[in-house]
């Protein structure tokens, strides 16, 4: 089911219980729970989302939040609503067996997920009984409707909800978080919850250029202070402070979180993420592989693998191989497991397909490749990111293999187009540079170079440069409609 029909279940069905439903439905429409925050994503894959719940109720954690409340929004709207209860109750179980005094609070988001359900399952004196209970818990806490209130504890939820869903509500959950510590600043939860949001957004647009200007380092050393026993958020931070070279303390504290939680998955993932990047890719493989025991299925482990067997290929190649074809053969094979088994378990897992298909331009099966980046662009529902990854791969494709300039300058433009603040806008913006300079170089009067130039430097807000070089793109073309137009834009007075 999805979550439009499922929400589309709400409407009253005529019965002589209608009168009933539609108050009902009125206060429920009130709640802060997943069940009023779902429509805000339906961007997400659910059966993904499912298992990367069930990965991390098996993985724990001291600050990832309690997942079983989302995990039984997610099975109702696949139609499991039994499952989905006790989910719900799970999640109660666990609340007070971590909260103790301050359940009453975290359990808001539980009793509005449980009222949803009864109603959904036409158990209504059930669903009315839950928003009774919640109209005394939130009364005393909100100036709004009573049966909901945003307290810290809500926005938590919210954003640990918001990470486990989907890269494109990592500014949303980090607003959540934000806002959670706006009334609780010492809680070392939505401080963590905080800085993995800053650590997803990081990863996706960029690290920073000094420590002094990276919120993420500031935000994990914050929730150290407050938790100096926080092994994850030290391997985070020791991930943050190895991208600004600072050597010394990065080892340190990848070390110390190894030797305090050396069974913790998030450690042996963020610190093998560590090792590869300084080159240690042996000990990164072992460190995926330990925590790929805990978690057989987790699509994200395979890809990791997979990448660190690619950087033992691009070693290989970089050594000028080896004289024995087989450790080639053998490396290309480990690749191609593990990336395919990344997106067998997930097939919207856009980047395991990119990275199988990069593995085989590497090893001569370039049409295979094609296939493959052509088969990603017909897709429909993927997700800007996903897009924009897809227009770059297939730029660098037809630029390197086919040897067409023509079609990857489309395909870098198109990349452009989609989100900006990302590492592939960033290369799509230097390769159509690239390209641009080297035409221009050959033939000072390519107009199609400087249109490109043109485009680029008011990509970047660099207006004057934009009309000068669209001006050169006129003169050897004149009456170019993308020139003029861009031109007029860029000088509405004239």
């Amino acid at each position: 089911m999805s979550v439009q029909q499922a929400h589309h279940s709400w409407a009253p069905n005529g019965d002589p219980r209608d009168s009933l439903r539609e108050s009902l439905l009125v206060k429920l429409g009130q709640l802060q729970c997943h069940f009023t925050w779902g429509p805000q994503m339906d961007i997400v894959d659910l059966d993904n989302v499912k298992q990367r719940l069930q990965d991390s109720i098996i993985i724990g954690g001291k600050h990832q939040g309690v997942p079983h409340n989302y995990l039984a929004y997610i099975n109702y709207l696949q139609g499991n609503c039994e499952e989905a209860l006790r989910d719900l109750e799970e999640a109660e179980r666990r609340l007070r067996e971590i909260h103790g005094d301050g359940f009453e609070r975290r359990s808001i988001v539980t009793h509005g997920n449980r009222a949803w359900l009864h109603y959904h399952m036409e158990q209504l004196s059930e669903a009315q009984s839950y928003l009774d209970k919640l109209e005394v818990m939130c009364g005393p806490l909100t100036q709004g409707p009573h049966v909901t209130a945003m307290v810290p504890e809500v926005l938590g939820e919210k954003g640990w909800s918001l990470l486990s869903s989907s890269s494109q509500c990592c500014e949303e959950a980090k607003e959540c978080f934000a806002r959670a510590l706006e009334e609780d600043p010492d809680n070392t939860e939505w401080n963590m919850g905080y800085a993995t949001a800053l650590y997803r957004l990081e990863s996706i647009s960029g690290i920073p250029e000094n420590p002094e200007v990276s919120q993420l380092v500031r935000q994990l050393r914050r929730v150290l202070e407050l938790d100096p026993g926080e092994s994850v958020a030290r391997a985070m931070l020791a991930l943050g402070l190895q991208e600004f070279q600072q050597k010394a303390e990065a080892n340190e504290l990848v070390e110390e979180a190894l030797r305090t939680s050396p069974d913790s998955p998030f450690v042996l993932r963020y610190a093998a993420k560590f090792y590869r990047k300084q080159h240690d890719v042996d000990n990164a493989i072992g460190l995926l592989k330990k925590a790929l025991e805990f978690t057989p299925r987790s699509s994200f482990l395979h890809h990791q693998i997979g990448i660190c067997y690619r950087e033992k290929l691009l070693a290989l190649r970089r050594n000028q191989g080896s004289r024995d074809p087989g450790v080639k053969a053998e490396l290309i094979g480990h690749c191609k497991h593990h990336f395919g088994t990344a997106f067998e378990l997930k097939p919207s897992f856009i980047r395991a397909r990119l990275d199988f298909a990069s593995i085989c331009l590497m090893n001569g099966e370039s049409v295979r490749a094609g296939k493959i980046y052509n088969d990603l662009r017909s897709l429909e529902d993927v997700t800007p990111d996903n897009k924009q990854a897809i227009e770059l791969q297939l730029g660098l494709y037809e630029l390197d293999h086919t040897k067409s300039e023509s079609n990857a300058i489309h395909h870098f433009r198109e990349g452009l187009k989609i989100r900006r603040s990302t590492k592939e806008w960033k290369r799509c913006y230097t390769k159509l540079e690239q390209i641009a300079r080297r035409q221009i170089n050959r033939n000072p009067y390519n107009s199609r170079a400087w249109g490109i130039l043109g485009f680029l430097h008011r990509e970047v807000g660099k207006n004057s440069e934009a009309v000068e070089c669209y001006e050169k793109a006129l003169r050897w073309d004149r009456g170019n409609k993308e020139y003029l137009s861009a031109l007029r834009e860029l000088r509405p007075s004239t």
